[in-house]
């Protein structure tokens, strides 16, 4: 039997606004794993079919961290409490966890390795970095649609001039994050 290695990575750590999001995925052995790239070097339309790709082809679930939590915890437990969870939800439990980064969360009977640039060097992690990116983009595309002014549907919430200005202009919302700068700068007295 080939032993279950599972992929994990986060995304959203540099947004201003919303949930950290983290994938976990066990690839079959029918995947393509050539076709599986680092979600940062795909296109938007590349990346939402590969998406249905990799949910079709493996054991996948995704974590996520609210913009409350972040803002308590810190940016980097957050994103560990998204990885942690997501692990949890897998159906099957891997034999092996390979994380993209320097950090991993700390998890009991789990066998935990990390990979530094991991999204770029295992397809696992590629394909965690795909579904983890596409599944937060369709959230902060939906919350764009109340938020038009902000134009979170391009930026995805990260600091762009463009968002930057519009934060000036129509003040910060109930969905950015208050510990982050430039918003605490904003906030601060």
């Amino acid at each position: 039997m080939k032993k279950l290695i599972a992929g994990v990575d986060e995304v959203g750590r540099g947004s201003l606004i919303g949930p950290v999001f983290a994938a976990a995925i066990i690839l079959n052995n029918k995947i393509d794993k050539k076709k599986l790239k680092d979600s940062k070097k795909l296109s938007k339309i590349k990346r939402k079919t590969l998406e249905k790709y990799i949910k079709k082809n493996s054991i996948w679930a995704i974590g996520s961290a609210s913009k409350f939590e972040i803002e308590k915890l810190n940016i980097l437990n957050a994103s560990l409490l998204a990885m942690k969870r997501a692990i949890k939800k897998l159906k099957k439990k891997p034999k092996l966890i390979l994380i993209d980064g320097n950090k991993v969360p700390k998890l009991q009977s789990y066998k935990i390795k990390n990979i530094i640039k991991g999204d770029q060097k295992v397809p696992e992690i590629s394909a965690a970095s795909i579904i983890a990116k596409v599944s937060r983009d369709r959230l902060i595309t939906k919350m764009s649609k109340k938020y038009k002014n902000y134009s979170w549907n391009k930026n995805a919430g990260y600091g762009t001039s463009e968002h930057l200005k519009a934060i000036k202009k129509f003040g910060v919302t109930k969905h950015h994050r208050k510990t982050f700068r430039p918003i605490y700068n904003m906030l601060s007295p």
